[in-house]
């Protein structure tokens, strides 16, 4: 068998593009990944086609040696691009390569520890400005099964205007959300790096009494050293690392005890091959893994797989918004019933992307955000 082609796709949806990677051969199966960047996309589109010419003509076979070869291409390598380009190729040769073999990529990756795989839904309690919103969200939440979600209850903008009254809002936001959720549901908090070391102390003795599940990404994630010493100061789990690329940038991180869930993306941090690594390393710390899903359908069956794998799986984030069009923009619906994503059954992920379905969606530039001032103060 010989790689023969590789081929992209890419599609607007919903915030961002899904960006989606084929790889033929000439025996007429094919591979798929998804490499969905939230910014320079064609970039990575770019990035694929500088990789194609170091796999066509390749037998597929062996995904970590294809892993390493990639990686090593250039004098350059890393960074949010090449290694989104490398992650999307590293999935589609691991779908293509559980094809071949007439397994899922689960029994690849060493076996399967869980075919129901806990989920949260991501993404919740969007415009609710007021406790009463929040009480009815979180039971909007817990009466489609969720047993966790996610949200994030103030603004930029709230903070950096009175910071003291955007805290009492949250406080207030995310009583109400407790009170709907009941006693048992994770209330994350999705924190987008607007906060400081000062103000993260003021949130976690905010929200303390209603017992947040994590804060993710309360400053920005470059300096490991400063989130381990914020991780000291806060009651409440720090969960970070979706922008974190390798096993390089987690070794810091995790040995300096910066957080207590890491939350690796499989569409930029190498695939299945590096991040099988980074499940390893975590779980030498007894650090459990909530890998980053903010995809589409072959973003979240990739993440199923890996999570169905590594003893260390802690909850699989579901992009609740985009559910009813990433499960027909899916050859095979994904599963996900009573607050749990069920394992595919076929070979390699189980499932393709039903491109006819997207065709709709055709592709645009990333818009704009500007964020020019900051909250260290």
């Amino acid at each position: 068998m010989r790689i023969t082609k590789i081929e992209t796709f890419k599609f607007w949806v919903d915030w961002m593009n899904w960006l989606f990677v084929r790889i033929d051969t000439d025996e007429g199966l094919s591979g798929w990944g998804e490499g969905s960047l939230h910014g320079a996309l064609e970039s990575v589109e770019t990035a694929i086609r500088e990789y194609a010419p170091h796999l066509i003509g390749q037998d597929p076979a062996g995904p970590e040696r294809h892993w390493h070869r990639l990686y090593h291409a250039w004098r350059w390598r890393g960074g949010a691009v090449l290694q989104t380009a490398l992650s999307a190729l590293d999935i589609a040769l691991w779908d293509l390569e559980g094809k071949r073999l007439g397994v899922p990529v689960a029994r690849l990756l060493g076996g399967i520890f869980r075919t129901k795989l806990r989920g949260y839904a991501s993404h919740w309690l969007q415009g609710a400005d007021t406790p009463e919103q929040a009480f009815d969200g979180a039971q909007e939440a817990v009466r489609r099964g969720f047993t966790a979600f996610k949200c994030r209850p103030f603004s930029f903008e709230g903070l950096r205007d009175n910071t003291a009254g955007e805290m009492r809002k949250a406080a207030a936001l995310i009583e109400g959300a407790r009170e709907g959720a009941g006693p048992d549901t994770d209330i994350l908090i999705e924190c987008s790096e607007f906060l400081s070391p000062r103000t993260a102390v003021m949130l976690d003795e905010a929200l303390h009494p209603f017992r947040p599940g994590w804060f993710e990404e309360p400053i920005p994630f470059e300096n490991a050293k400063t989130m381990a010493a914020l991780q000291r100061d806060l009651r409440t789990p720090i969960a970070t690392g979706e922008r974190l690329l390798s096993r390089y940038e987690y070794r810091e991180l995790l040995e300096n005890g910066g957080c207590r869930i890491v939350q690796p993306d499989l569409m930029h941090a190498g695939g299945f091959s590096e991040i099988r690594r980074i499940a390893a390393l975590a779980d030498m710390y007894s650090v459990p893994v909530a890998p980053h899903n903010p995809g589409g359908p072959v973003c979240t069956a990739a993440a199923m797989h890996l999570a169905a794998a590594i003893p260390n799986f802690h909850i699989l984030e579901q992009m609740e918004p985009q559910r009813a069009l990433r499960d027909r923009a899916s050859t095979v619906p994904i599963r996900f019933e009573d607050g749990y994503f069920l394992l595919p059954e076929g070979a390699g992920l189980g499932i393709e992307p039903n491109l006819d379905v997207l065709r709709e969606h055709a592709f645009r530039p990333q818009p704009r955000t500007e964020r020019t001032d900051t909250l260290y103060r």
